[in-house]
């Protein structure tokens, strides 16, 4: 049973090595520590290690989504240029709708860092089914990139320089009927119209 207004969050591995044993999934746990990092409310999460197959990608967000009524689902892993990375072309077949913007500004973030940044394909995606809806993210596979890819860049004294993408997702969630979640202003501040703030929770 869902608690009571909490965020149920899916988050899937995608790794041929990790699924099958020969090392130690680190996608899960940096998803993990940054979200209970990040949010300030109640959340609770859905995991799934699966290998870099489009038919067990597609499987598990179909699941996390449909039946686990999931509001958000991030991915970590298979989105690069080989043959095996196929994470984005499993979300782009169950999403309803693309967010093209997502995909977008982890590029741009992940360009302060590497040149390599233009070979990623994350891409982002709303699935609608039976009357709910969920905000599907694909994210790198390295636990630093998918810290500075959620949490954006900041200067020495922890100003903003470019936003994460976290920045956008509560008030997308929002916008698909989603629940309120809310984020620690010093690791993420949640964007949105000053219409859409509600007073903090205690």
């Amino acid at each position: 049973m869902r608690r009571d207004g909490a965020a149920r969050i899916g988050l899937v591995s995608v790794s041929d090595r990790a699924s099958g044993g020969v090392y130690q999934d680190q996608g899960i746990p940096a998803l993990n520590e940054w979200l209970s990092g990040a949010l300030t409310s109640a959340f609770e999460v859905e995991t799934r290690l699966v290998a870099d197959e489009r038919e067990q990608i597609e499987a598990a967000l179909i699941e996390l989504v449909d039946q686990l009524q999931c509001d958000l689902v991030i991915t970590t892993g298979g989105t690069g240029p080989a043959r095996r990375d196929v994470t984005p072309e499993a979300t782009l077949a169950v999403g309803t709708k693309e967010m093209p913007g997502f995909g977008e500004q982890m590029r741009q973030i992940s360009l302060h860092f590497v040149p390599t940044a233009i070979l990623s394909r994350q891409v982002a995606v709303i699935r609608e089914a039976d009357g709910h809806a969920a905000l599907i993210i694909n994210l790198p596979g390295q636990p630093k990139s998918i810290r500075e890819t959620l949490e954006g860049l900041k200067d020495a004294d922890g100003k903003p320089l470019v936003a994460g993408i976290f920045a956008a997702v509560p008030y997308c969630i929002d916008l698909i009927g989603g629940p309120y979640i809310e984020t620690d202003e010093a690791v993420c501040k949640a964007f949105r119209p000053k219409s859409a703030i509600r007073p903090k929770t205690a």
